[in-house]
């Protein structure tokens, strides 16, 4: 996977912020009210891999991934600031209810368990019925009396009061003879008792799970279905593909005035390369990550009451931070990577021309040296001085200084 793939995203329940979480483990914070500015940077660490994000009692951010535990982000100090075992192997999803005051998380043991968030960090509370299969994703019923888990060829609804499976729909029962696995790769679950599944066979399925029957389905596209974000009204879905597309279904009446409504799919966005592994619905965007390292937020242009600077679509493809710093004098450039920093020396010419124009080179550019960190931690910052003879970078704990030497054609480095 490239290092800065978008494997989850959490939209802040009063559609102030985003949390977006990369590959690399690094955690991001976008502030919409000041034009989708990237706030905060937490850098990645190589033990902490992220596969869910989610807000809950306000402002708090916390994070699971498949090393097994949770972990609450200082926004403040821009760390991870407390951590807590699972207990069931690594965390494929988590979810935070309505008020905010409890997490679920689902686990590669087929458990789903429930957390309290206390001030200070959060307890563990207990366990919900389990059954075998990775839980890979979860959602609360906005009253929070159930929870709907989806796993390998099924999902179940759960009652948080008693922790029993109170319903187990199987998606490829109306399938004979179904040769594949069919995954689960996302779900919701409604207030008005739906359940929305998207799968590996790329449909977006509606169900009545107290009948345990299919409403509608659709075949949104011929890859898998790997994402699904809900609007707050109920009225619009965004889902993303593994072919890079992302589509949106609204709820509209199937005649003009009439009561009777339908779920109709809009046509595919296409601005990613690569799979569409996280999606978020805030009040006003379909928001999009992929594992190009792109977010993509399309403002929804009913929401938007003139047209102007808010009705772009915005493609965040470079970083907010600077990765790449120049010594003019000296003609390097130093790269920084996640976990190691390149120095190069530029390439040079004789020859002189036009703005525009492409010069003959008489010398090659010319990696100089690699310098890696040491530790877990990844490199948040990093500067080369501008003669050349001095290189820095920093992790969110320490910070190391090195003198370069540059003898001839060799290059020395000397830890200060």
């Amino acid at each position: 996977l490239v290092p800065g793939a978008v494997p989850c995203l959490a939209c802040h329940p009063r559609g102030t912020r985003l949390a977006l979480a990369r590959t690399d483990g690094a955690v991001e914070v976008y502030n919409f009210a000041a034009n989708y500015f990237q706030e905060k940077v937490i850098p990645g660490h190589e033990a902490r891999s992220v596969e869910s994000l989610c807000w809950a009692a306000g402002d708090r951010l916390f994070g699971a991934g498949l090393g097994g535990d949770i972990t609450e982000y200082d926004l403040s100090r821009l760390s991870a600031a407390r951590g807590a075992d699972g207990g069931g192997g690594p965390i494929w999803s988590m979810a935070a209810n309505g008020t905010g005051a409890q997490l679920a998380i689902g686990c590669e043991d087929g458990s789903v368990k429930i957390f309290q968030v206390v001030p200070g960090g959060i307890q563990f509370e207990r366990n919900l019925d389990r059954r075998k299969g990775r839980v890979l994703c979860l959602s609360w019923h906005p009253s929070d009396t159930h929870i709907v888990a989806g796993s390998i060829d099924f999902f179940r609804v759960i009652d948080v009061t008693s922790g029993q499976t109170v319903q187990r729909i199987m998606v490829n029962y109306h399938v004979e003879k179904a040769r594949h696995e069919c995954v689960v790769w996302a779900i919701a679950l409604l207030s008005r008792g739906t359940v929305v599944s998207a799968d590996s066979f790329g449909r977006v399925q509606f169900w009545d799970w107290e009948q345990g029957t299919l409403a509608e389905s659709h075949t949104v596209s011929t890859s898998a279905v790997l994402s699904l974000a809900v609007s707050e009204k109920e009225d619009s879905i965004v889902v993303g593909t593994s072919s890079g597309a992302t589509y949106q279904l609204q709820l509209l009446p199937v005649k003009l005035g009439g009561l009777e409504k339908r779920w109709v799919r809009t046509k595919p966005f296409q601005y990613h390369s690569h799979d569409v592994r996280a999606v978020a619905h805030s009040p006003t965007a379909l928001i999009s990550g992929g594992l190009d390292a792109q977010l993509v937020i399309r403002p929804l242009m009913e929401k938007i009451q003139k047209k102007g600077y808010d009705a772009a679509l915005r493609k965040f493809t470079f970083p907010h931070r600077r990765l790449v710093s120049c010594a003019r004098k000296a003609r390097l450039l130093l790269f920084q990577f996640s976990q190691h920093l390149e120095l190069w020396r530029l390439g040079s010419t004789e020859e002189t021309g036009k703005d525009g124009e492409v010069l003959p080179l008489c010398r090659m550019p010319e990696h100089l040296v690699q310098l890696k960190s040491k530790g877990p931690e990844h490199i948040y910052c990093s500067c080369v001085s501008p003669c050349g003879t001095w290189v820095g970078y920093s992790t969110a704990s320490r910070f190391q200084l090195y003198r370069v030497h540059c003898d001839g054609d060799g290059v020395s480095l000397r830890k200060v």
